[in-house]
């Protein structure tokens, strides 16, 4: 199984809304992402999902500033 395809099963949350957020950063920008890009999504899907939801959903922004660039960057992509 590729990296790709274990990360896709990792973006498989409890909410669908994570799902597709999720999958779309994935199959859109990680090939092209930064290591320290890569890291902070590998973090991302360490999180449980009412605080994943809260930083990608609900507008919340992360202490950390890589993280929370990625976390902008996943948010726009999932835009229309």
């Amino acid at each position: 199984m590729s990296e790709v395809s274990r990360l896709r099963w990792r973006c498989r949350r409890g909410m669908k809304e994570l799902d597709v957020v999720l999958t779309a950063w994935l199959d859109r920008h990680y090939s092209s992402a930064s290591d320290a890009e890569k890291n902070e999504f590998l973090a991302l899907l360490e999180m449980d999902d009412p605080d994943l939801a809260a930083l990608l959903l609900g507008g919340q922004r992360s202490d950390i500033p890589e993280r929370d660039r990625v976390v902008q960057r996943i948010r726009h992509s999932a835009a229309p």
